[in-house]
């Protein structure tokens, strides 16, 4: 998958399974997607389209260099960041980027990540919302979890959304890399959503739906007294079998 149509047809497919009404995971003009392409561009859903009913018209080809100069920088005005987001688009006729498009631009420079998506699902979100989200991050509770979200995932405190979120999110992961050495396959941002990124549109979607899964399982457990998490040796031993690495293969992930 190495052209621009290809990768388009690729990201489109994606935002339509996560706009998907059969899967909660976005409604409206909720969430965003983007895909890596070659040299210094990206594609990212338009502000205010629909993921469940994405066009190719409602995709943007954004300049990478002229988006992450900014999260290098303090002080900078929300007109000054709508100004650049204007300016990184490829086509001057084409739509507005998705404001989210900073994080976007960051997360796909990372190792062996091609996709990105970003929705706000209700169970995982109910989570995020409350005293418990950072436990939600950093421990898991079944097997399959970890095999489609890794042994933990990013947490961010609630950042107000647009370049600072961007910054947040970059900071948080690039620590979560230090500590793994592996770039994580969710990320999650107190008060608001869930990023899922990998290498395939599969991995990113995978993530996604066990995410809202394992927040569905888990506020179960907890109305009847738990979850009861599993331990740190335990995730370890299920991260490195061979057979949930053959798995995760053969799942394209």
């Amino acid at each position: 998958m190495n052209t621009r149509t290809d990768k388009l047809a690729a990201l489109l497919r994606l935002s339509h399974d996560l706009g998907n009404p059969q899967h909660p995971l976005a409604i409206l003009a909720e969430g965003n997607t983007s895909t890596r392409l070659g040299g210094d561009s990206f594609l990212v859903k338009a502000s205010g389209s629909n993921l469940g009913t994405l066009r190719e018209q409602d995709v943007v080809e954004c300049k990478t260099a002229v988006l992450l100069p900014l999260l290098d920088q303090s002080g900078v005005s929300d007109a000054d960041t709508e100004a650049a987001l204007m300016a990184s688009r490829a086509d001057p006729n084409a739509k507005k980027p998705s404001v989210e498009a900073l994080f976007h631009a960051w997360l796909l420079t990372l190792p062996e990540v091609e996709f990105v998506g970003h929705t706000h699902p209700p169970a995982v979100n109910s989570i995020l919302c409350s005293p418990r989200a950072r436990e939600f991050a950093e421990k898991r509770i079944f097997p399959d979890e970890i095999v489609c979200c890794d042994v933990a995932s990013v947490f961010v405190p609630f950042t107000d959304p647009g370049l600072r979120l961007a910054q947040k999110i970059r900071e948080q992961t690039k620590a979560f890399i230090q500590k793994h050495q592996r770039p994580p396959r969710v990320v999650l941002l107190e008060n608001h959503g869930l990023i899922t990124l990998g290498r395939t549109t599969d991995a990113v979607l995978a993530a996604m739906l066990m995410a809202e899964k394992a927040a569905g399982i888990w506020l179960g457990a907890a109305a009847l007294g738990g979850p009861v998490f599993l331990k740190s040796g335990q995730v370890e031993r299920i991260a490195g079998r061979p057979d949930e690495k053959l798995r995760r293969r053969l799942l394209n992930l």
